[in-house]
């Protein structure tokens, strides 16, 4: 690309190559220095948009890390914004930009086709709908699912299956009609009329219009009775019996007979999971669930860019799009999708009602799917994976996880638990007592805890991790160098969720944000972020989200320790608890104590106990049975 004084705009500042850059609609790709394209986006004003790259007014987190990719930009020039959205889609298929959403997925779902102006019509699957006469049904969300749909149709709307040259050559019927699957058009069985009758109840019930279908075949039935055509009623009964139990076992009945697809999301860090519910005449029909989206961009970008791709691609296109959240390409987007559809097509955001009710149900599918995907995953391969995701040395085959639990500073326990090959090893938990450090000091805790562990002999982990931030994580390398223990690799995995202006604890600065296959670090434009690991020798946080088996283990380990050190926690409480109200009572000490809650097993049982249930206890005489109920009837405010 060159300007009109013939410099190469690759040997000029990007901030030269945007100030030629016209204020008109058009779509630009931006270059890396081999070439080759690694984004392209549209905008209704080119340099304006070009600008806010490098001016600070684009927000995106991704954008530092792209800007310092791009070698040379060039842009195509369009006459309408609605073009540039046509265009960006047709340039994405082709480049495939390592930082654009794209599917990557160009498998096509199947659909039924039925070719209505044939004189003896047929079903029929299909992958790619054509633009001609027939009447295309889908997409399904999976071969079992239209096959299955297609078994049904088969049996109650029997419909020939023979191609056209076996329907023209033969001479007696197939077996598909002595079994009841086929009308026998082939060798007239059957009159042109009464064929086109069942295509038309075909139709009628893959077009949703179940109540009309049903009411046809109810009179028909009623109608061969009264003329004593008994074997018709009764092969009609069993028609309106089979469709009635498909429709309840099959679809989930709405308030509105509205066509409409519905688009949920949930994120992960830098993953994106989104699921569709296809609505069909007030009716849930199906569900479909895209291909994993591993790009950090804005949720109102993502949302387009899927409408654009999905939609392009050839499936069909309802009155109404419900999603979860705005993007500021609805309007385009619409307009686009109208033409398409041939009728206007409108995308709602629904803030109450049924409409938020079947977007929160279309975004619990996709955190499901997610969850699920993270899950099933063999265990040798998640640790390959945790491997890749923190550069460690060799696999981790044994980890151990520390985690503090204390309010205040008080009742301060320290818990460790442990997984082999990627799962707990119970008989190898521990938990702590915290003895030397006093008030609330987490890393003093962290650093007696981890000092008495590693002071023991014992296997050592492949892999030592705290519960907490960066700070965390210089304690136990203190402990490690100070015990001069070496082979040992550490981390701290710390809890995301911070907002806007703030920063996690142990972070001095802003850091980068890479959304390549490289971890990526945090900075204070990360918003609830994920969970956060940090390593040795790396001042900030790195997000291992592009790796979620691996992420999920560690998460379960860290959960576990959590759950260890809070068990142990209040156990410790309740005893000190118990201990220091009991104390006050004259007569009681250590051996009483002992006692009463051997022989009632917990505090709450001491406090309700009646002076006979007291007495029963060995060494409680009445007189100190009366004196302990005494004295909670006090404490509870009651007379005594």
């Amino acid at each position: 690309m060159t300007d009109n004084d013939g410099v190469t705009m690759t040997e000029r500042p990007l901030d030269k190559i945007i100030q030629t850059a016209p204020r008109s609609p058009g779509v630009y790709l931006m270059k890396d220095i081999a070439g080759k394209v690694i984004y392209v986006g549209k905008a209704r004003d080119l340099r304006s948009r070009l600008r806010n790259y490098l001016g600070g007014g684009d927000a995106r987190p991704m954008i530092p890390f792209l800007v310092s990719r791009i070698q040379d930009i060039e842009w195509i020039l369009t006459d309408t914004e609605k073009e540039a959205l046509i265009l960006e889609n047709t340039l994405i298929k082709e480049h495939r930009p390592r930082y654009n959403v794209d599917f990557r997925d160009d498998k096509s779902y199947f659909h039924i086709r039925v070719q209505a102006t044939e004189t003896f019509p047929r079903f029929q699957l299909v992958r790619r709908p054509k633009k001609d006469e027939a009447r295309y049904f889908g997409p399904y969300p999976s071969s079992a699912s239209a096959k299955e749909t297609l078994k049904f149709l088969q049996t109650v709307f029997p419909l020939r299956t023979c191609r056209d040259v076996e329907l023209r050559s033969r001479r007696r019927p197939c077996l598909e009609y002595q079994i009841g699957r086929c009308l026998g058009p082939c060798v007239q069985l059957i009159s042109e009329e009464a064929y086109q009758h069942a295509v038309r109840d075909a139709l009628t019930f893959l077009e949703g219009r179940e109540t009309d279908l049903l009411q046809n075949l109810e009179t028909r039935m009623k109608s061969a009775a009264k003329t004593l055509q008994f074997e018709e009623a009764a092969a009609l009964r069993d028609k309106i019996a089979s469709i009635r139990t498909t429709l309840e076992i099959q679809r989930t009945a709405s308030l509105t007979a509205w066509d409409r697809d519905v688009f949920g999301l949930y994120r992960e860090g830098a993953l994106t999971q989104v699921c569709l519910l296809k609505v069909r005449a007030g009716k849930m029909v199906g569900k479909q669930t895209f291909p994993l989206i591993r790009v950090g961009l804005p949720t109102g970008e993502i949302i387009a860019a899927v409408l654009t791709q999905y939609y392009d691609a050839g499936h069909e296109i309802p009155g109404e799009i419900m999603l979860p959240e705005e993007s500021e390409d609805r309007p385009v987007l619409e307009e686009w999708l109208g033409e398409k559809r041939g009728r206007s097509v409108k995308i709602l955001i629904p803030k109450r009602g049924q409409g938020r009710a079947l977007v929160r149900m279309a975004s619990r599918n996709s955190e499901s799917t997610l969850k699920i995907m993270q899950q099933n995953v063999g265990p040798d391969e998640v640790m390959k994976r945790l491997v890749t995701a923190l550069g460690l040395r060799k696999t981790p085959e044994r980890m151990e996880c520390f985690d503090i639990s204390n309010i205040g500073g008080e009742y301060a326990v320290g818990s460790m638990v442990v997984f082999s090959h990627g799962t707990p090893y119970k008989d190898q938990y521990r938990r702590f007592r915290i003895r030397t450090v006093a008030g609330a000091d987490d890393y003093a805790m962290m650093y007696e805890v981890l000092k008495r562990r590693y002071s023991r002999s014992g296997d050592l982990p492949d892999l030592l991790m705290v519960d907490g931030g960066k700070g965390h994580l210089s304690v136990a390398l203190s402990v490690l160098k100070d015990l001069d223990i070496g082979g040992v690799e550490v981390i701290a995995l710390a809890k995301g969720g911070y907002h806007d202006g703030e920063r996690p604890r142990g972070d001095d600065r802003e850091g980068g944000y890479g959304v390549g296959e490289e971890p990526r670090e945090y900075d204070q434009r990360d918003r609830k972020s994920g969970d956060r690991v940090f390593l040795p020798a790396r001042k900030d946080a790195i997000d291992i989200s592009r790796w979620p088996a691996a992420l999920f283990l560690l998460q379960r380990l860290r959960d576990e320790a959590h759950r260890f050190a809070v068990s142990y926690h209040r156990k410790v409480k309740e005893k000190e608890d118990f201990n220091s109200l009991l104390d006050q009572v004259p007569g009681v000490g250590p051996e009483k104590r002992k006692a009463l809650l051997k022989g009632l097993g917990d505090m709450g049982k001491i406090r309700e106990a009646t002076v006979l249930d007291l007495q029963k206890i060995k060494g409680i005489g009445k007189e100190l049975a009366t004196a302990i109920v005494a004295f909670f009837r006090k404490e509870n405010g009651l007379p005594s």
